[in-house]
């Protein structure tokens, strides 16, 4: 979550340093920074993202081709952020387009995807299917028996 509105911030001072360039030399300097936290941001955010998240989502059985699809799908938009990089067209505001995409993916990082710290496997499917974790059925169970005692 930091990761990414990190990288909107990095985004935002790279668009206004580079419509200040003409006016202050100096914003150069402020560019090179702000590509350096963009970078940093990404590789503390959503960088790493595909490479963990499917362990963690994932049981043994389908994990393989989870990996699969999440590389396949992370090298498929590293080429279309390259391919669609649009400088020409859209000049110093290019990264406004960054921008929307990255508070878009802040919030649905936010609103649907599970925090799995300190959760069990189970407990993340059962999440996913929106029932009761394994783990807070057994225990509403053993409250019921132990009532009985």
């Amino acid at each position: 979550m930091v990761g990414l509105l990190g990288m909107a911030g990095s985004a935002l001072l790279m668009t206004i340093a580079l419509n200040l360039l003409e006016q202050l030399e100096w914003m150069s300097y402020i560019s090179i920074i702000a590509i350096f936290c963009f970078v940093a941001f990404f590789e503390i955010g959503p960088g790493p993202i595909p490479w963990f998240i499917v362990a963690e989502l994932f049981s043994q059985g389908p994990r393989p081709s989870a990996m699969a699809v999440a590389g396949f799908s992370n090298w498929t938009a590293n080429f279309i952020v390259g391919m669609g990089f649009q400088y020409q067209l859209c000049g110093p505001y290019v990264f406004i387009i960054f921008i929307v995409f990255l508070l878009f993916f802040f919030g649905f990082t936010y609103f649907k995807v599970p925090e799995t710290k300190g959760r069990t496997f189970d407990e993340i499917a059962a999440g996913f299917r929106s029932e009761k974790p394994p783990a807070e059925e057994l225990n509403s169970l053993g409250a019921g028996a132990d009532s009985e005692l």
